[in-house]
């Protein structure tokens, strides 16, 4: 009797929540974790094998031969598939698209995958002769020659902090060649490139406790105010993991923040160091992702996707900037990474750390219920000392684009005793709003309920929210007058104002308009680290983590955009960029001076800030929101719905909410539907219902039973729908 065709269970990325059956391709050995090509529908589709079974409920007629398994091992390790089914099942989203977005892109194709990248660069004799510091107009240059005299092993080209045609330039000078290696593992470091820093007891003892937790599970939240050391403490708390051949995995929570860790971790071991974030192109991700993989590796260091990461011979997990909402994906799978980080820790056995200067309220929370073990860092390292706040009260000041007279001064002064000054304004372009003067019309977005942005140097209104742009009118499109008027400040006016009171120093903005091009942000972050620029204006990317050792005076020109909102959330997100801000001031052995402008110096927030710091802000904060049943001490789902017909999102999600309430326990509350805060964007009308429960396990009772309902609803296909689980953004 013949044997059963092998039924393989896959998941297909697509936004349905089945799983699809396939017979498997002829004498294949198959494992769970395998790619595999199959028809869907009229395309050829790259799934994940689930499961082997010998029967289907799909009739034998209608059940289709995969075409092709292009592995010869499983690319989602047991313990990687395991975790992306329990995510796929904690946020209620559909297996296929969960697994997809743990592979690179490459991976994600039927086409055959390119062979792996094995070349690097080193120096040659002649490289190593020249001096960096003769290299001052080639900035990048100079850091390649520091990294590559760092690592006489060489560097594959992701670790590097320079675009390839600099390389390139390089080597036609003779200073650096190109050579293939191995894509096995490396040999263990047992050398550091560096000597550490010395420990103050804080640190010692926080290193101590980090290293007494390898090999087993622990989730420690390391606070440490700014300039503490908290970096130090990840380096040495890594170095004998790194010696026992250990992988250590680092998330950051934006790209922005990856070269100053790479540079110290690269300057301090002797170790591969693997890079992953979208900065790259798709070749170089999946060599990265391969070097882990494989355990060639020792170090990984990436934005939040890079928790999808295998890894051979895990060590330790780290959440650099644990508080910060830019590590919860915000469309499609909406995992938050630093949650399942510590999900993954407890799974592999292996202690995480989450390091921050402002914890998360929900960090916090974990500490009091005593699922993390707190490691404090009260002191910033060596000499530095924290700076002051001071609050400047703007009302009646003669201002000129947020720069108030008191704030010039104080900037003079400091450039004067050679110090280095941070502006920060968490608004980009030129101005929020163009105005006819005669009529009172104002630029808007044909395709969102927003204003456009001006962006003065190229002369084009752009939409920050759903990124379309034109060209600026000239004159009113209603009353034809050529009065027209720039209102409010980005920090595209600010750098020409300042650019206006100080000719003769260089005025250095970093937002995301002037980083786009590959490279230029690590070119910025070297000219702001390095002093040459000595006023340096941006947005929150120049705000977080940053170490400028020069700085010495930290403005936030506009205090107010935060401390107003609906949202439950804004006021611990303003008080923790304020200490950010704040912390960017006096690291080194010159006093820093910190200085928030407001037209509402007596807003309770500032003045807990100043008074007890983020601590006291957070102790309140907590009580406020246990006396809402607000998260921590609740949990939120946001069931979101949109279509081009205003009409469609609300009658979907009214259904919804009739399906919901006879599965609703006591302690469930249904809140809408509403319209989403901005009703209308991308030419999408949007709006929301939200679930809220005294604890998790009712919430996610309720959800297991009721999306399945939303996925047979008729009207489900009228509109894109998608659940958020733990939302942090309410908009």
């Amino acid at each position: 009797m013949a044997d059963k065709p092998q039924i393989l269970e896959v998941a297909v990325p697509s936004p349905l929540f089945r799983r699809f059956d396939y017979r498997a391709p002829d004498d294949a050995p198959v494992k769970p974790g395998m790619r595999v090509i199959v028809p869907f529908g009229s395309r050829k589709v790259v799934g994940v094998v689930l499961a082997l079974r010998d029967h289907s409920d799909v009739p034998p007629a209608r059940l289709k031969t995969a075409d092709a398994l292009p592995d010869r091992a499983p690319v989602l390790d047991a313990e990687l598939m395991q975790l992306l089914k329990w995510a796929a099942h904690y946020y209620h989203h559909p297996i296929g698209e969960a697994l997809a977005t743990a592979l690179p892109v490459l991976l994600r194709k039927p086409e055959p995958p390119p062979v792996p990248d094995r070349q690097r660069w080193r120096l040659t004799e002649a490289g190593c002769k020249q001096l960096p510091d003769r290299l001052k107009r080639a900035v990048r240059q100079a850091q390649v020659l520091v990294e590559l005299a760092s690592h006489p092993q060489g560097l594959p080209r992701a670790a590097l902090p320079a675009a390839r045609s600099v390389l390139t330039a390089m080597e036609e000078k003779g200073w650096i060649e190109r050579f293939e290696t191995s894509d096995a593992p490396g040999p263990t470091p047992h050398a550091l490139n560096t000597e550490p820093h010395p420990l103050n007891t804080a640190q010692r003892q926080a290193v101590e406790s980090i290293s007494a937790s390898a090999g087993q599970y622990n989730a420690f939240l390391l606070e440490g105010v700014t300039g503490s050391g908290k970096t130090e403490v990840y380096l040495q708390a890594i170095t004998p993991l790194l010696e026992a051949g250990q992988q250590i995995l680092v998330l950051v929570p934006e790209i922005g923040l990856t070269p100053q860790l790479v540079e110290r971790f690269s300057t301090r071991f002797a170790a591969d160091i693997a890079v992953l974030h979208s900065g790259l192109n798709d070749r170089e991700r999946l060599d990265a992702w391969r070097a882990a993989a494989s355990g060639q590796a020792g170090i990984i260091i990436g934005t939040r996707s890079a928790i999808f990461t295998p890894l051979a011979r895990p060590g330790l997990i780290v959440v650099d900037e644990e508080h910060d909402a830019s590590l919860k994906q915000q469309d499609g799978f909406r995992y938050s990474a630093r949650d399942l980080a510590v999900w993954r820790a407890r799974q592999l056995d292996i202690p995480v750390v989450l390091g921050t200067a402002t914890p998360s309220l929900e960090s916090l929370f974990n500490v009091q219920q005593k699922r993390y073990r707190k490691l404090h860092l009260p002191e910033r390292a060596g000499s530095a000392a924290t700076p002051p706040l001071k609050i400047l009260d703007l009302r009646g000041q003669p201002m000129r684009s947020l720069l108030s007279t008191s704030l010039l001064e104080a900037i003079r002064e400091h450039l004067k005793n050679h110090g280095q000054v941070l502006l920060f304004l968490n608004r980009r372009g030129y101005a929020p709003v163009l105005l006819c003067h005669n009529c009172g019309w104002i630029a808007e977005c044909r395709r969102c309920d927003a204003r456009m942005t001006l962006h003065h140097r190229s002369g084009e209104l752009r939409c920050h929210h759903c990124g379309s742009q034109r060209r600026a009118e000239t004159d009113c499109p209603t009353c034809g007058n050529d009065d027209l008027l720039a209102v409010g400040e980005g920090t595209e006016r600010i750098e020409q104002a300042l650019q206006a009171y100080f000719p003769d120093e260089t005025v250095l903005r970093i937002d995301r308009d002037t980083t786009r091009r590959k490279g230029s942000l690590e070119a910025a972050l070297a000219d702001a680290q390095s002093g040459r620029a000595r006023i340096l204006l941006g947005t929150q990317m120049l705000a977080k983590g940053h170490h400028f050792p020069n700085v010495t005076l930290a403005a936030i020109l506009d205090a107010d955009q935060g401390l107003f909102s609906a949202d439950f959330r804004a006021s611990e997100r303003m008080a923790q960029l304020i200490v950010q801000v704040a912390g960017r001031a006096g690291r080194a052995d010159k006093p820093g001076e910190v200085v928030i402008q407001t037209h509402f110096p007596e807003h309770p927030l500032l003045h807990q800030l100043i008074a007890g710091g983020y601590p006291a802000f957070a102790e309140a904060a907590l009580k406020e929101r246990q006396q809402a049943l607000l998260p921590p001490f609740a949990s939120l789902a946001l069931l979101r719905a949109e279509a081009t017909r205003a009409d469609f999102p609300r009658d979907f999600l009214q259904q919804a909410r009739e399906l919901a309430e006879p599965l609703c326990a006591e302690n469930v509350q249904l809140w809408g539907p509403v319209a989403a805060p901005m009703e209308r964007r991308a030419g999408r009308y949007r709006a929301q219902l939200m679930l809220q429960a005294d604890n998790r396990a009712d919430l996610q009772r309720l959800l297991k039973h009721w999306v399945p309902l939303l996925e047979r609803e008729k009207l489900a296909r009228k509109v894109r729908w998608s659940i958020d689980v733990d939302p942090v953004d309410m908009y």
